[in-house]
């Protein structure tokens, strides 16, 4: 398979959106209404129909799961450590060392990640892709807040934690899609083709605001912690995968080449997001959303080439 013919339309709706907000086409808040419909209308719903239709009990494997998630963790450990030797001094803090973990480790997986899977392996392997992403952010994030002692610095709620990623689009859409398929409920035609047409723009829109948002961050002065985590992320974590889902459980080529692919996919903006709630290297994820995006093309293109 043509790796350009995986890769190029993903780039180009990528820089698509780059160059039309950096040359102010779009601004800023045009695309934080492109980004509010994309993930609470368009991406939902292509989720939810996806989960809808998806068969259950292939998609459901403990193997992948343990085979993705024991990497990740292991990764998150790894970044966690890291950070006390090659952070400054006064960002070696837990909470400084918990987000630089986070930035190693944590994924693009709807924006990146679903868009190469289902270019490069079809459409088939949305499912399984779906029940891995499921737990991706809650497992992440509240591992981060811990660390980090929110509790005791900020009066971190676990009520209020578990209720935003009980709310969190994707993780409502997708459970809800789990509930639907599982109890065989019919929508009807008519309101089938109606989520089906919002569905169709999702992935598209997604890439095309993730350029958008590239346009809006900078390579800073952290940009050698940066492209430390950038490399732990998309080479260390998706190898670390390979040999957990191909030697140790055996699983398909094709189940893991999609757990390869996720993992290798780059660091996801609310990883960004979390550093600036926390108030800790901002910097360095900021410019490690830039780096490993960019860097990814070039990962994909070996672990594509390699896998499938």
């Amino acid at each position: 398979m043509a790796i350009m013919s995986i890769i190029f339309p993903i780039i180009f709706m990528v820089a698509l959106g780059y160059l039309l907000t950096w040359k102010g086409f779009f601004t800023k808040e045009h695309i934080a209404g492109i980004s509010k419909f994309t993930f609470f209308v368009c991406i939902p719903a292509f989720l939810f129909t996806n989960m809808l239709a998806a068969p259950l009990a292939q998609s459901i494997d403990l193997y992948s799961l343990v085979a993705f998630y024991l990497p990740v963790l292991v990764i998150f450990t790894l970044g966690y450590q890291l950070n006390h030797y090659f952070s400054p001094s006064d960002q070696q803090t837990r909470d400084a060392s918990a987000v630089f973990a986070l930035g190693c480790s944590y994924s693009n997986t709807v924006l990146v990640g679903l868009p190469i899977i289902t270019a490069s392996l079809g459409e088939a392997m949305i499912g399984p892709v779906l029940m891995i992403i499921t737990f991706h952010s809650a497992c992440l994030f509240a591992l981060t807040f811990v660390l980090a002692a929110r509790a005791e610095q900020q009066g971190f709620s676990w009520r209020r934690f578990t209720r935003s990623m009980v709310l969190n689009p994707v993780v409502l859409s997708i459970g809800l899609g789990i509930i639907a398929n599982g109890l065989s409920i019919d929508l009807g035609k008519q309101l089938d083709d109606g989520l089906a047409l919002l569905a169709k723009p999702a992935l598209a829109c997604a890439l095309f605001v993730l350029g958008a948002n590239l346009s809006f961050y900078r390579v800073g002065e952290s940009w050698r912690l940066a492209l430390m985590a950038s490399c732990i992320k998309i080479l260390l974590l998706p190898a670390f995968v390979y040999v957990m889902a191909a030697v140790v459980f055996q699983l398909s080529a094709q189940n893991t080449a999609m757990l390869v692919l996720l993992s290798a996919s780059p660091l996801g903006i609310n990883a960004y997001f979390i550093a600036t709630e926390i108030k800790q290297h901002e910097s360095t994820l900021g410019s490690t959303v830039v780096l490993s995006t960019l860097l990814s093309v070039l990962s994909f293109s070996l672990w594509i080439t390699w896998l499938v």
